[in-house]
Formats: structure tokens, C-alpha cells, sequence
């Protein structure tokens, strides 16, 4: 790369002032550790490692390589593949393997990347692994931005958040892929902030069709789950990343939100809207593998840098991707520094960590692999790591989530790292999900033969703070839509679908659902097509959106389908021993007095005079009924709730003689003062409170 003088000299010239500026040091980046992680994250990534005024730029990485130049050039440039114009800018190592650069006259949007020579001589074209953005696949270049510019509104949120306990709020997440929400017609072109047109990323596979921008998204996607009434969005990965069809999880540029949907300054608009609308905002999260693309972090200096070296480590040949090296000091704060990034840059609410049982597990999906220094399968390096994630975030940005996506039976997932515990406040019950769908896909008629299959969960729902997920996983690759899912007619599959649902907003553990099956989608999800949205013009799927929407009313509203949803003083069974399909329980809040009964009825006949025990003399309203004829239900019911009765049952003292309809569940509530009862509309259909 061509070398001029006075780029060499003005390197120079500003190398010690900057590098005093900023304390970079190798001590400080070695031995910081993470005992001071607030200094540590904005000084090296919040500013540091971008940071630029009007007519300055510094940069600087890590390698060991022999030689770092920068490449760089403006759009128009690029674009025309002039190299005339373009600026070959030598970085001067300093200790450590560290190598920086101080650039005057830099301006946003200018394109750049980094040429690092090996000792061998050989060139490695990369992208800036800290870059806060890069240019629209398939193109690599990083692109120089200011992610300061943005006006946040979203203050009393954030204060509201730090004083908030998760553990006892009500958590009902919309897990959504930005890309295949919605699409919009390419004939319309995107306006900026603005109101000029603006470059968009066409969808291939869909004539006609592009992606909706983040702006645009704000504007569509956060009135539709507020009026859904969801409390969070959980956004598959927005790092950028090159392959559409990994769905985001083959991150190439950790710092970098994805240019399809529009600038960093755009992402940061559709977030502070959600907190406006008092929607919280978690984002996937990869910290577990990475690509092996060309311009990535894969071979970084021609040595594995990011990566463990022996491949029965370092690699997932299933996945054809790479493993971070946890036990690399420096690899650990990239991880660390760039969750602490997008909670303090962009303003998420928390992290969904993807895979952690594979970061977990040395040995898993390999037959060949090594074993820890103790002969051992757990990855003591990943732990440690976890550990150090989670505490650091608790402490920085309180009140907000981190969340596993762990598959196995690891313990102590969601117990804080002092006390032995990999320190996430969530963990997906992936045993119930699998449980869940094994019990509903059989014929109704045989399900009184697997009645195990909707209890157990219960044996263990206290041991961890679990999240009731059904993901992206579970409608992908043959698995068939939910609806598919249910057996029978048409009238059965949105019955059986009500039901499970119910179960679900009844059951212990927050609640994640994916995009398409609060409408009851009849084709899997395919990340190159939106959603068909066409179904809602047909009444069952109209009225099965509307029944979700009243799930999360109903599981707000109600402090005891919350409250002690981690604590076993929230449930109790009051009979899960009848194998005629038929189970009934209590949820508690945390004030005396405050629950709820729950009536389930997994089987397609109606139980009349199904009597059940209750705790108190009252009069129990039905709250919900999943088969009201607002919900595309036959509306039998208990004319809107029943009085106790003195009649012992189940070991407790008063009963209810209910008529429960087929394939439903039932919600009721106990009122003490007999006028607060309403009377009943008289034909049978339950009155919905």
C-alpha cells in the first residue's frame, strides 16, 4: 500500500497526544480487566474506539500482524471502484499488539477498511470489527458515522426501568424479524428524517417487494403490538451480519447495526418510539460463534485471533462457524463492552443470549473434542465469562433483562455469580415448549394417555426464573405454523391453539411469542417473504389476534399471573390427576386474598357439572373463556360465573359445578361483595370481564 510522507508524519505527530489522551495503554487494555467496566467501555468503545469531531478521526485494533493500513475512501468512490482517490494510511503499533491511528479531516460517510500483513507477507482485507456501521451487503466497507447525533425522548423510561424488578412485573414478548414483518412495494422508495428518498435494500426472492425501513417500522410495527398489548419486542439480531438466511446469527459486525433498515440514527428512532409507547425492547444477542467470511473476525491477522486456535475448540463444523476464545483476555471485553455497547448507544432493555448450551458444552455437537484441564465437558472459560457479562450488566444498567437460550438441564442458569450461578435473570423452558407441542399435535382423543406431558413442568418450573418461549424455532425447517400444529377441522386447530395459548398466559414464567402465530399463519415463516397478512380478513384468524390481545390484557391486569411467578406460593394445583383431559389450578399474587382460578379442558367434549374445589365463599367470574363467540368460540359457558358452593372437594372447602366447554380454558376470579356481581346475558355465553 502506497505510504506518502505527510500521512506519515501527521500519524506521528498526533500518535503520543492521543494516545495520552485516551490512556491507551497496554496495561489498561490488559490488565484493566473489567474491575473498572464503566471506564474500560466508554472510553475504549463507547468513544474511544470511534471517535471523531469535525475534522478528526482515531481508530485503533488489536493484531500481530507486521503491518496495518487503512484504506480509505469516499461513497462515490466505492461506488465508481476508483482507487485514485483512495488514501493507503499506515496505523503505528504501540505495546501490547496494539495498533492506532489518528486521521484529520475525516468526514461521516467516508468508507474504510484495513489491510493487515502477516509476517509470512500475505494481505488480509477486513472490516473494522468496531465499527458503528458498514455498508449494505454485499458490499464490506465500514463506514465512518457519528452514533452520538441521535435526540433521545425516552428519559423517563429509562428511570422508571432502573427502579423496576423484572422478576415481579408481567413480561409478554413479540419476538419479530424486522425483515419479514412487512414488506412494502419497491415503487414506493423510502424518505429519510428529512423526507428525502433513500437508498433501500430490494427483497430478491418477492417481485416488487422491499424492506420496510426502521422509520417506517416505527410507525407500523409499534402501534400494532401496543395494541396487542405486549410489553416487549424482542428483535432477532440486528448486528450486521452478510447472509440474509442466517436471520442475523452470523454476526460480522458486532458494533454495527444492519444497514438493510436504514442508519444507526434510524434504529435508534423505531427504539425510543417503543419506549414512548411503553414498550421495552430486547434484542438476540451472539456471543457464542461467528462466520468464517473473508472480511470478518475469522483469521483476523492471519492468526487465530478471535478464535481458539484447535479447531476440536474452535469451530462448529455443523454451523461451519467459528468460537469465540473466551479464555483471551481481550476477546472477553469485546464481548462484554459490546452488550454494555447497545445497552448504553442504543438503549435496549436486555439481551437474549443465543446457543448458550453450545458455548457451555466442550463436547457438544462434536465427536471429537477436548476436554477442560479437569477432564471435564463444562467449559470453565465460557462460565467465567457469563458470569462476568451478567454481573456487569445488573450493575451498569439495573432493570433490565438478560435472558438464556439454554436447551439443557445446566443448573443454576438465572442464580446470580456470587452464589455459584451463570447470572442471567431469565431462561426459555425449552422441557415445556417441547411438552407443550408433543401433547397438542396428538389426536384430543389419546391425549388422557400422555396427561404427563401437560403436569410436569410443574416439578420443575420453580428451579429456574423461566420464560414460556414459542420462538422462530418452532415454525421453521418442516416443523409446519402452529395451526398446523393442532389436529382436527378447522373450528378444532383455533380451539386447540385457544387453549394452548390460555395455558400458556396461565401457566408460571414470562411469555415470548413469534411474530405470525398470534393470527394462527397458515405457512411457515420464511425470512424472504412477509407475513400473510391477508388471513385477517377471514374471521378465525381475525378472532384468534383479538383472543391474544386479551390474554395480555388479562395477564397484565392481573398481579397473580405475575407477581409470584418464580415463587411456588404462586400456583397450586387443584386437581392435574384427571386423566380425562381436564386440569385446574390457582394462581397467586403476593396480597392475600388475590387469585385466580384456572379451568382446562384439553379434550373435544363439553364437561357439564364438572365440579371442582375452591378456597373461598364467593361469587367466581369468569374473566376469560377461551371459546366465547368473540373469540370464533361456540359460546357455552357459565352465564358470566358461578356462586361456591358448601361442598368440600379436592381438600378444599368450598366447590363450583362448572360447565367447561370443549377444547378451552377458563379464567375465574372471586368477588366478595355480591353487588360487584354482574348478572348473566342469559343464552349460555360467557361475559368476559
Amino acid at each position: 500500500a502506497a505510504k506518502t510522507t505527510e500521512n506519515k508524519e501527521t500519524v506521528l505527530r498526533f500518535l503520543r497526544d492521543i494516545q495520552d489522551k485516551y490512556n491507551l495503554t497496554a496495561e489498561i487494555f490488559l490488565h484493566n480487566s473489567l474491575h473498572k467496566p464503566r471506564n474500560y467501555f466508554t472510553k475504549r468503545v463507547a468513544k474511544g474506539i470511534l471517535n471523531f469531531g469535525k475534522l478528526e478521526a482515531f481508530k485503533e485494533i488489536l493484531a500481530t500482524g507486521e503491518a496495518v493500513v487503512v484504506d480509505v475512501r469516499t461513497p462515490d468512490e466505492y461506488a465508481a471502484g476508483h482507487i485514485e482517490g483512495a488514501i493507503n494510511i499506515p496505523m503505528e503499533r504501540i505495546e501490547g499488539g496494539l495498533w492506532i491511528l489518528f486521521v484529520p479531516g475525516l468526514k461521516v460517510g467516508t468508507i474504510y477498511k484495513y489491510e493487515v500483513k502477516n509476517a509470512a507477507g500475505h494481505l488480509y482485507e477486513k472490516s473494522d470489527p468496531y465499527g458503528f456501521q458498514q455498508e449494505m451487503r454485499p458490499k464490506t466497507g465500514s463506514i465512518v458515522t457519528d452514533i452520538d447525533t441521535y435526540t433521545w425522548h425516552d428519559q423517563d423510561w429509562l428511570d422508571h426501568r432502573a427502579l423496576q424488578d423484572p422478576i415481579r412485573a408481567p413480561i409478554s414478548v413479540y419476538e419479530v424479524h424486522l425483515g419479514s414483518w412487512l414488506h412494502a412495494s419497491s415503487q414506493e422508495p423510502p424518505l429519510d428524517a428529512n423526507g428525502n428518498p433513500q437508498a433501500f435494500l430490494a427483497v430478491d426472492q418477492k417481485d416488487q417487494a422491499r424492506h420496510l425501513t426502521y422509520r417506517e417500522l416505527a410507525d407500523r410495527l409499534v402501534p400494532y403490538v401496543k395494541k396487542l398489548g405486549f410489553t416487549h419486542i424482542e428483535l432477532l439480531p440486528l448486528a450486521e451480519h452478510p447472509f440474509d438466511g442466517s436471520w442475523g446469527y452470523q454476526v460480522i459486525g458486532h458494533y454495527a447495526a444492519t444497514s438493510r433498515y436504514g442508519s444507526p440514527q434510524d434504529l435508534m428512532y423505531l427504539i425510543d418510539q417503543c419506549h414512548q409507547n411503553g414498550i421495552g425492547v430486547i434484542m438476540d444477542w451472539v456471543p457464542g460463534h461467528f462466520p468464517k467470511d473473508g472480511h470478518g473476525l475469522a483469521f483476523f491477522d492471519g492468526t487465530h485471533l478471535y478464535e481458539y486456535a484447535d479447531p476440536r475448540r474452535g469451530e462448529h463444523k455443523e454451523w461451519g462457524t467459528l468460537v469465540f476464545n473466551y479464555g483471551r483476555h481481550e476477546v472477553r471485553n469485546y464481548l462484554v463492552a459490546n452488550a454494555l455497547f447497545w445497552l448504553e448507544k442504543y438503549h435496549i432493555d436486555g439481551i437474549r443470549v443465543d446457543a448458550v448450551a453450545s458455548t457451555l458444552y466442550l463436547d457438544y455437537n462434536r465427536k471429537d473434542w477436548l476436554p477442560n484441564p479437569y477432564g471435564g465437558r463444562e467449559h470453565i472459560e465460557a462460565i467465567d465469562f457469563f458470569r462476568q457479562l451478567n454481573s456487569l450488566i445488573f450493575q451498569y444498567y439495573p432493570g433490565t433483562l438478560s435472558i438464556a437460550e439454554e436447551s439443557t438441564s445446566w443448573p443454576m442458569v438465572t442464580w446470580p455469580a456470587h452464589l455459584g450461578g451463570l447470572g442471567f435473570n431469565f431462561k426459555w423452558n425449552m422441557g415445556w415448549m417441547h411438552d407443550m407441542l408433543d401433547y397438542f399435535h396428538m389426536d384430543p382423543w389419546f391425549r388422557q394417555f400422555n396427561h404427563h406431558l401437560i403436569t410436569f413442568s410443574l416439578m420443575y418450573a420453580f428451579s429456574e426464573n423461566y420464560m414460556l418461549a414459542f420462538s422462530h424455532d418452532e415454525v421453521v425447517y418442516g416443523k409446519g405454523p402452529m395451526l398446523d400444529k393442532m389436529p382436527g377441522d378447522e373450528w378444532g386447530k383455533f380451539a386447540s391453539l385457544r387453549a394452548l395459548y390460555g395455558y400458556m398466559f396461565t401457566h408460571p414464567g414470562k411469555k415470548t411469542m413469534f411474530m405470525s402465530m398470534e393470527f394462527g399463519q397458515t405457512t411457515e415463516w420464511s425470512v424472504s417473504t412477509d407475513l400473510n397478512w391477508d388471513l385477517l380478513q377471514h374471521e378465525p384468524h381475525r378472532k384468534l389476534q383479538e383472543y391474544v390481545g386479551s390474554l395480555n390484557q388479562l395477564f397484565k391486569s392481573e398481579p397473580a399471573l405475575y407477581t409470584q411467578d418464580h415463587q411456588p406460593g404462586g400456583f397450586k394445583w387443584i386437581d392435574c390427576n384427571d386423566q380425562s383431559g381436564v386440569i385446574s389450578f390457582l394462581r397467586y399474587s403476593d396480597q392475600p386474598g388475590n387469585y385466580l382460578v384456572v379451568v382446562c379442558n384439553f379434550a373435544p367434549v363439553i364437561r357439564e357439572h364438572y365440579r371442582i374445589g375452591v378456597p373461598d365463599k364467593a361469587f367466581y367470574r369468569e374473566v376469560l373463556n377461551s371459546d366465547a363467540t368473540e373469540y370464533w368460540g361456540t359460546g357455552i359457558g357459565n352465564l358470566g360465573g358461578k356462586w361456591s358452593e358448601d361442598w368440600a372437594y379436592h381438600n378444599l372447602p368450598y366447590s363450583l359445578p362448572l360447565c367447561i366447554p370443549p377444547l378451552s380454558i377458563l379464567v375465574l376470579k372471586p368477588q366478595f361483595e355480591q353487588q360487584q356481581v354482574e348478572s348473566g346475558s342469559g343464552d349460555g355465553e360467557a361475559i368476559i370481564g
